[in-house]
Formats: structure tokens, sequence, C-alpha cells
């Protein structure tokens, strides 16, 4: 592991020209004596940070692990991978291939991050994007971070700069305990908090204040830190700064970039090989449909479950926009296939190349964090508002006199309607115990000979890394 963390921690300098890439330097001289000089290196590294954390997206690992794995989705290709075969069955081996894109995307990230953060006060340039600098890149430390933990629980942890191999060969990258790993995750946030401006930032692929706010108020409820989470939750409500959309729809179709509800976004560009690959993934493999430009087909890879269907609540305008049980065909014909309808570019001609903005955070996501906190807390009354404003913009009947149990279930089925295809299902379950409760009773009313372990709610250190480094231990059960 050491050896492939030498990687990632080396490859983090930018080359500026040809000419540059044609005279390479040590990776560690680059970044010492030719780069990080002024505020646009500073910039264009942050730029750097931001590219590299976008990947557990474009790349669809997230929607892999936090839709394919529960109940939401299943496969109707006819040629699965085996990795993705073990995420649909829940069967996930220390080999798959998901778990170490997840594992090396967030590393890589980490490691940017902290190269830019323990260069950057040796430098003297304005100070005000000074602090907006840092600020981001601690929010993309921790961000990356609170992924591991919640996936792997105990991870590597380094804050240090590595200057030769020496230094990474002699430095401590075994596994730290996860109450380690949430010090730092916290530490970086409410750092980030101070630094970052409290106005709004327009451009929402970056992050703001609000969005680090957000950040500590999943982290605390995570934690089950229900005061903490009440009170950063409510300061992004309190600020006013976002709103619910009217029109569900237009949060996951074309055009759907720096919305009023979204805090965090990720956007593509078609037709440079700078798309993302959902318009295939959600839709159907099937050769005679007629719902691309050219009739392009999908590759049915992560559809929705008859399970998922059948949640929508009568009425729900919400299941229209998300999914459909049947598909046009080339001649006009329909045919019965489950798929998704979010994020799916219905102009791409390439189905792997959309152009529709991935939300990973947004202003529903708050409302209904907040109202699970606030029935955590023994009140149910005064959390039912905030789930009311997610079910009155579809037009969904409010809800009344919901004991704390009750709303726990209905707060859950919530989150899995208004949030699909997002990658929150697996995480929800997960925070709230209710993972092999949940699928296990799926897989049962299937029929299918699939469970969920006590071991599995956390997946296995990549076999890779401990192949390199057997000082690693692999998470228990795997």
């Amino acid at each position: 592991m050491k050896k492939r963390i030498l990687a990632i921690l080396f490859l983090t300098a930018t080359l500026s020209s040809c000419q540059d890439f044609l005279n390479l330097k040590p990776a560690y001289q680059i970044s010492d004596q030719s780069f990080y000089q002024n505020q646009n290196d500073f910039e264009t590294a942050l730029v750097g940070v931001y590219s590299t954390s976008r990947e557990l997206y474009r790349g669809s690992t997230i929607q892999y692990i936090g839709e394919l794995s529960t109940d939401n989705a299943e496969i109707q290709w006819s040629s699965p991978s085996a990795d993705e075969m073990q995420m649909d069955q829940n069967g996930v081996t220390a080999t798959n291939a998901f778990v170490r894109s997840v594992w090396n995307t967030c590393l890589y990230t980490i490691s940017q991050s902290t190269n830019l953060l323990n260069r950057i006060d040796a430098v003297n340039f304005d100070q005000t994007a000074k602090n907006r600098i840092k600020g981001e890149a601690q929010f993309l430390r921790a961000f990356s971070y609170f992924y591991l933990v919640r996936l792997f629980g105990n991870v590597p942890i380094t804050t240090q700069t590595f200057s030769s191999p020496a230094q990474v060969a002699a430095a401590d990258l075994t596994l730290k305990p996860k109450e380690e790993v949430y010090k730092l995750i916290l530490a970086d946030l409410t750092s980030a908090e101070t630094l970052l401006p409290a106005t709004l930032t327009a451009d929402k692929t970056r992050a703001s204040q609000m969005t680090v706010k957000a950040l500590l108020g999943k982290v605390y409820l995570t934690q089950l830190s229900y005061d903490l989470a009440a009170t950063k939750l409510k300061e992004v409500i309190d600020s006013k700064q976002y709103s619910l959309v009217a029109d569900y729809k237009s949060l996951s179709t074309n055009g759907n970039v720096n919305l009023p509800e979204t805090l965090l976004e990720v956007d593509y560009l078609s037709g440079q090989t700078l798309g993302n690959n959902y318009s295939s993934l959600f839709t159907p493999a099937i050769t005679s449909m007629a719902i691309f430009p050219g009739n392009a087909q999908g590759s049915g890879r992560i559809v929705p479950t008859l399970d998922l269907i059948k949640a929508y609540e009568n009425g729900d305008a919400r299941k229209a926009i998300s999914v459909n049980d049947s598909v046009l065909l080339i001649g006009g014909k329909k045919s019965y296939s489950r798929y998704g309808l979010k994020f799916v570019d219905f102009k791409a001609v390439d189905p792997g190349d959309g152009s529709v903005s991935f939300t990973i955070l947004r202003y529903a996501d708050i409302l209904l964090m907040y109202a699970e906190v606030l029935n955590e807390q023994g009140k149910p009354a005064d959390a039912l508002p905030y789930i009311n404003q997610i079910r009155q913009r579809v037009k969904l009947p409010v809800l009344a006199g919901l004991s704390q149990a009750d709303l726990r279930l209905a707060l859950e089925r919530e989150r899995r309607i208004e949030f699909l295809y997002e990658g929150h299902r697996w995480f929800d379950l997960v925070r709230t115990g209710r993972a092999q409760t949940v699928l296990n009773a799926h897989y049962a009313s299937q029929k299918l000979n699939f469970s969920v372990q006590d071991f599995e709610v956390l997946f296995p250190i990549p076999q890779a890394e401990i192949d390199l480094n057997p000082k690693l231990k692999q998470n228990p059960g795997y």
C-alpha cells in the first residue's frame, strides 16, 4: 500500500505546458521548486482537487455503491461484470473494482488537498483569496474522508506532505480508528466554515460556507449527535440562500445548473468526452428502442426495482419524472421495461456522454435531515412541517399526528423516493441501522438467496492494498 500511496501522493503536480512535460523532474521536486509559487498556482491546484473528487460521480462509482447495492436498483443487462453482480447481490469482495475506485479516488483527493494546504501559508498573496482556497481544500479533504469512513470504517490518515520516497516509506499509513477520522473531518470542516465567505457562491460546482455547514450537519447526524446537527442544518435553513424549486423535474434534466435548491453539483459537457454515463447506465439495453437520437441503446446496469416503483404513493408527481416501465420502440410500439429518467440526457447522441448535471447536495436533503434530527430529539410534531414541504411540492397530502416511530419510517420512505439515483440510499439505511432489516426483507420478498450480514455494512479494504502492505488489516468477515 505504501507504494500505491506513494504514487497517489506524488501525482499532485500540475504541468503547465508540453515543454514542461518533455522535461520532467521527479514529482516531488516539481511540487517544491516549480509550482505553488503564486495565487494562480494554488487556484490551478484547487481545480485539480475538484476534478479528482468528481470522478466519484463521473465514473458512477457512487451510483453503484449507493443505489445498485440497495433495494432501489438492479441489473437488467444480460452480461454484467462480476463486480456489478457483487454490488447487485450484496456479495462484495475485496477485489471489487468499484470498492477500489472509491478508495483510490478519495485518497488521491485527500493527498492533493493536503499538498495544497501544507504549502499555501508559505506563499504571500491576497489573504481573502488564500482563505477561500484553504477552505475549499479543507472541505474536499473532509468530504473524501467522510466517504471513506462511512464505507470502510478505519482508514489511513495523513496530513503530511512528502518530499521523498523515503519519507513515504517511513510514514505510518496503517488504518486508524474511525474516531480519529471523524476528528479530522470535523476539524477540517470547522476551519473551512470560518475561512469561506458567508455570501452565496454563484458557481455551485464549488463549495461555499453553507455547503460546509450542510456537510457538518450530515456528519453530526451520521454520528447521532443530534443537537450539533440541528444547529448546523438550521443555520443553512435560516440563511435563506436556498429554496425548493417548484418543478421537481428541473432538478435532474437538461439545464439543471446552479438552481436555487442546489448546494453542490457536478457539471458535465457532452461532445468532448467530458459527459457522464448516466443515460447509458439507467436505461434499457434494448437495440430497437427509440428514446435517444439515432435510436441508441442503454446498458440496463442500474435500473429501478419493481419494489421501488411500487413504493410511490398514488398521485406522487415524482414517479413519472423519475422512473418508467415502458419503453418506446422503433415503429411506435412500446415494450415493458423498467428504467430511470433522472439525470438521463435524452438529447445525447451518445448515451455515455450526457450533459445533465449531477447534484451532490441540495436543499431538500437539508430539510429532511433537519426533520430527522427533530424527530430523534423527541419532537415529531416540530419535524412534520419540514417533511411536508417536500411532499407539498409534488402534490402529496401533508402528514399529521405521527409518532416518532411512524415518522422515522415516513422519512425513510420520503428520502428513498426524493433522492432516487442520487446515491443516498445505502448511506441512509446504514446510518439509521436499517440496512439489514430493509434489504434482507427485500431479498426475501423477491425469493432471492441474498442477504446483508452484520459485517457487510462496511465494505472490504481493497485486496490490492493489503497485498502491497500486509500490515493493513482486512475488515472482519472478508
